[in-house]
């Protein structure tokens, strides 16, 4: 297992040159297919006004198939529990160091067992908070006071947070603002055409700012 991950690591920056995004299945129990909805939206934001040329049909990739080094975007969400095996955690770790970028949306709840399984990919690693100031807020659209806040759980003040590789960003945390939810279609959440034009764009900074770094 060992060889054909180090073999997958060498080989991965060949094939994270497309643009494509796919939804990350995990164990656990948690509902990795939150918001069904989400990525398609996501996606034909992106294609229409930033210029992508993302795939419209995300797919949905296992964290530990060797599938994720075909996507240089990892999408994340949930309510619940999450589970990596060691070979999830092996396998989540060359993609996310060879070049990859992963973004996980707490769907609310997620917080938890998100934050204990990612010290098993990264164990001597801490999420760090993002500055309003970060690129990320900036790179499409303008956020001058960071991460919005899409939808109201705990009252909570949004928050995103990340991983780094020396000063590469490789995975993004958001926390408290539920873009997921923003992404949707309109009938899901009835969300106000601004809220989800909010999540959009922020979605988009996300995706060019990976594309870009």
């Amino acid at each position: 297992m060992k060889l054909i991950a180090s073999f997958i690591f060498c080989l991965s920056s060949l094939v994270l040159f497309s643009q494509d995004l796919a939804l990350l299945k995990y164990n656990g129990g948690g509902d990795w297919y939150a918001n069904p909805t989400a990525l398609k939206n996501l996606i034909a934001y992106c294609n229409k006004n930033i210029n992508t040329k993302i795939n419209d049909k995300p797919q949905e990739v296992e964290v530990g198939s060797i599938d994720i080094f075909q996507y240089p975007f990892l999408h994340m969400t949930g309510h619940g529990n999450v589970f990596f095996s060691e070979t999830d955690a092996e396998n989540l770790r060359n993609y996310l160091l060879s070049g990859g970028f992963l973004h996980i949306d707490d769907n609310y709840g997620m917080e938890p067992y998100i934050t204990k399984e990612l010290k098993k990919v990264f164990p001597d690693k801490d999420l760090v908070e993002l500055p309003a100031s970060h690129p990320i807020f900036n790179t499409a659209f303008k956020f001058q006071n960071g991460l919005p806040k899409i939808h109201e759980h705990d009252g909570k003040r949004p928050q995103a947070f990340a991983l780094f590789n020396e000063d590469r960003l490789m995975l993004l945390f958001t926390f408290e603002s539920d873009l997921g939810d923003g992404w949707e279609d309109p009938e899901v959440h009835n969300d106000p055409a601004d809220v989800r034009e909010k999540a959009l764009k922020m979605g988009a900074n996300i995706v060019k700012y990976a594309f870009e770094n």
